[in-house]
């Protein structure tokens, strides 16, 4: 069984809006540092503060996992073919979650939830993924559908979410929503 079209949609659009941050067709280290940068400012994390760091090491696992699984012809960088293939890998068996997929996850939930009180709000979401060049409005909306109608997301259910956008091939489903789009 090969990956629908639709899947490959949204997986091309998180690999060029939240990993290909220098946009050269590849995701490699660099865009983890232009992201690391990035992310500290939207937070006013300077460099020497503790999430700062924090955010650097994390990121820099992150890579490091991605790069493992993905890269299969070891040339640094991660092609649109080695990430579908990943993920493809992913959905037909999502009870074998890497680590450095769980550690994106939650370092996003983390990154979402600016109050720290264990669930994100519309504002919240928002603020985040329009750093990466969405509509605030849209993401307002993609919220909202992937809350289906509730105030706040939980990590549980963020989870959730996570699954079914790396995953579902159901255009319908809320966790199509969890980076800030509404439709593909």
């Amino acid at each position: 069984m090969s990956i629908s079209e639709f899947r490959k949609k949204k997986l091309l659009y998180v690999f060029n809006v939240f990993f290909d941050v220098n946009q050269s067709g590849e995701i490699d280290q660099k865009d983890f540092e232009m992201a690391i940068e990035k992310i500290c400012e939207l937070r006013g994390w300077p460099a020497g503060n503790s999430r700062n760091t924090e955010t650097h090491e994390t990121m820099l696992k992150i890579w490091e996992g991605l790069r493992a699984k993905a890269d299969k012809d070891n040339d640094g960088q991660v092609s649109v073919d080695e990430w579908y293939k990943m993920w493809d890998e992913y959905a037909r068996n999502p009870e074998s979650v890497l680590d450095w997929q769980i550690r994106y996850m939650n370092f996003m939930f983390d990154l979402e939830d600016a109050s720290t009180d264990g669930s994100i709000d519309a504002e919240e979401f928002a603020t985040v993924c329009s750093s990466y060049g969405l509509d605030k409005q849209e993401c307002v909306n993609a919220f909202e559908k992937m809350a289906r109608g509730n105030e706040e997301v939980d990590r549980d259910q963020f989870a959730e979410l996570w699954r079914e956008y790396f995953s579902s091939d159901d255009p319908s489903s809320p966790g199509n929503c969890i980076f800030g789009k509404t439709s593909f």
